[in-house]
């Protein structure tokens, strides 16, 4: 490699550019478990150009021999932050207009159902899918495809009804699965006594742009999730007002305000 020539400008350049991206994907594992392996996987991108600045034979055949490897031992420890990655790049306003975006018509019947659960202390965790499909996760529970309603919602979370203890995906107009897996928060910040309730309703908001709602079983609290942050305890005018900002005036830039709980 040959820095500083006569193009030095286009060194810098190049130079800054690789910078940018290691700094965005520390950032993007900052708080997880995979920071660690982050750190481990420079430390061998150095080893690698120091064997190869000071022709370090030994060191440098063990690095070239990694190599071959490398590629895949990276998509496959660091696949979740990955697709993370990948989807926070498709919510770029440059690529709003490749990507439908519709009105979510259900949040009157979301509301009243969220609302009555809350007062009768019913547990409940509802995604609700935007511009990112969720038909992976969707796979992971019941088929529903049914129209969204309050008294569906309440009863599909209702005690000892077979779907209860997993989430309701919610497509649009349609309760498109109920009793589905979604994934766990890699956080580390995250507060010990957080439920899984929670932990997964932040999990499946890092990883994709859905918005959470969750009704706490123990205290009937109630908890909206969106871009990895929980907001908790929300009141009726404040779960109507979060709801209508993130589902119908679609501001992505207002849900990173506020901090995890």
């Amino acid at each position: 490699m040959q820095f500083l020539g006569d193009r030095w400008y286009l060194d810098v350049i190049d130079i800054v550019i690789v910078a940018f991206i290691f700094y965005k994907l520390f950032m993007l594992v900052k708080g997880t478990r995979a920071s660690q392996m982050f750190a481990g996987l420079v430390l061998l991108v150095v080893a690698s150009l120091v064997a190869q600045w000071f022709q370090l034979n030994a060191l440098n055949w063990i690095v070239n021999s990694l190599k071959t490897v490398w590629v895949i031992a990276f998509v496959i420890i660091f696949q979740p932050e990955l697709r993370r990655g990948l989807a926070l790049i498709g919510q770029n306003r440059l690529f709003s207009p490749f990507i439908k975006v519709q009105e979510f018509g259900a949040l009157g019947e979301i509301l009243n159902a969220v609302e009555k659960m809350s007062e009768e202390k019913i547990g409940a965790l509802i995604a609700i899918e935007r511009d990112i499909g969720l038909r992976n996760y969707e796979e992971t529970g019941t088929a529903m495809n049914a129209k969204v309603t309050a008294e569906l919602l309440v009863t599909v979370f209702t005690p000892h009804s077979p779907l209860h203890d997993g989430a309701v995906i919610v497509r649009g107009l349609e309760l498109a699965a109920g009793g589905c897996i979604l994934p766990l928060s890699q956080n580390q910040c995250l507060p010990a006594e957080m439920g899984m309730r929670h932990r997964a309703a932040v999990g499946l908001t890092e990883e994709t742009d859905a918005v959470v709602i969750v009704v706490s079983e123990e205290t009937g609290a109630i908890s909206i999730a969106s871009r990895g942050i929980l907001k908790q305890r929300l009141d009726k005018g404040s779960l109507h007002s979060e709801l209508s900002r993130l589902l119908v005036t679609r501001e992505p830039k207002e849900a990173h305000e506020g901090a995890p709980a």
